[in-house]
């Protein structure tokens, strides 16, 4: 991998984190359009360090907050009804379905998830079904001639069983052109919470499972050496600094506008991978790359 190649992988990694288009997907499609190598799965696990390393800083004090209180309910039962203890407790609870099938499933990620048309189809897929999930929160929150307006949930409503479901939904984005962010917020949506409440949540979620994915990766590739070592942490960097500002401005935007040009976005990507694999013009199969 050359220096452009991280250079420009980091900024698309960084860009696409954290917007409901799955950055994944654009890393293989970068790569797939520019005629470079695939990157791996390795690289897309690395590079998040870097944007989970912007959630960390810009999250900071919620963070903090949760660590605190969290371990405090270790000792202190009465602690385990403060909601950031809760906030704790349930981040763990749920991060277990994609620690499980992360594990369980890493040859499919690593290799039959990374094809070309599985991408387009998950980009198509998962954006009419955040369509559908953002018609439903705006008809539910203003209400209509026949119907009161509801009040969307907080995160101070999130329970046991809605945080599986937030664990269920993030997992699906261990297939490239799902997106983490748009399967987690639609999910969210689908149970009527917040927009903002649903991203935030989101964001949080997504720390342990990252950061871990990336470590084991790192720990892989140290042993292995079959990574550009640094390209890959020059395009961490890169991804760090891109990231903390679409972070910010993406909290702001989902406050007030709709989802919609995310998915038209993404049904439209979908169909023109689709088509240039049929003609012949991308390979669905593009070669891992070896260093």
């Amino acid at each position: 991998m050359s220096w452009f190649e991280s250079l420009i992988l980091g900024l698309v990694q960084g860009l696409t984190e954290f917007l409901p288009v799955s950055s994944s997907a654009h890393l293989r499609l970068t790569a797939a359009f520019s005629g470079w190598e695939d990157p791996g799965a390795a690289f897309t696990a690395i590079t998040q360090i870097g944007t989970e390393a912007a959630v960390l800083i810009y999250f900071r004090k919620d963070i903090g907050r949760i660590l605190s209180a969290w371990t405090r309910s270790l000792t202190n039962k009465e602690m385990r009804r403060d909601l950031d203890a809760r906030m704790g407790w349930l981040v763990i609870v749920g991060s277990i379905p994609i620690g499980v099938l992360g594990v369980t499933l890493k040859e499919q990620i690593e290799g039959p998830f990374r094809d070309l048309r599985l991408t387009a189809a998950m980009l198509i897929g998962m954006g009419i079904v955040l369509g559908v999930a953002d018609r439903l929160a705006a008809r539910s929150e203003s209400g209509g001639r026949h119907r009161v307006a509801k009040q969307p949930k907080e995160l101070k409503d999130l329970s046991v069983r809605d945080g599986l479901i937030y664990g269920v939904c993030q997992a699906m984005a261990l297939i490239p052109g799902v997106s983490r962010s748009g399967a987690t917020i639609s999910g969210g949506l689908f149970m009527g919470y917040r927009r903002e409440a649903a991203a935030r949540y989101s964001f949080l979620l997504a720390i342990p499972a990252v950061l871990a994915s990336g470590l084991f990766e790192l720990k892989d590739a140290a042993e292995g050496g079959h990574v550009s070592w640094g390209p890959t942490l020059f395009a961490t960097v890169i991804a760090f600094v891109t990231g903390y500002a679409v972070i910010a401005w993406f909290m702001k935007f989902i406050s007030t506008k709709s989802f919609m040009p995310f998915v038209w976005y993404r049904i439209a990507l979908g169909i023109v991978i689709l088509a240039l694999v049929a003609t012949g013009t991308l390979s669905p199969h593009a070669a891992e790359s070896a260093g």
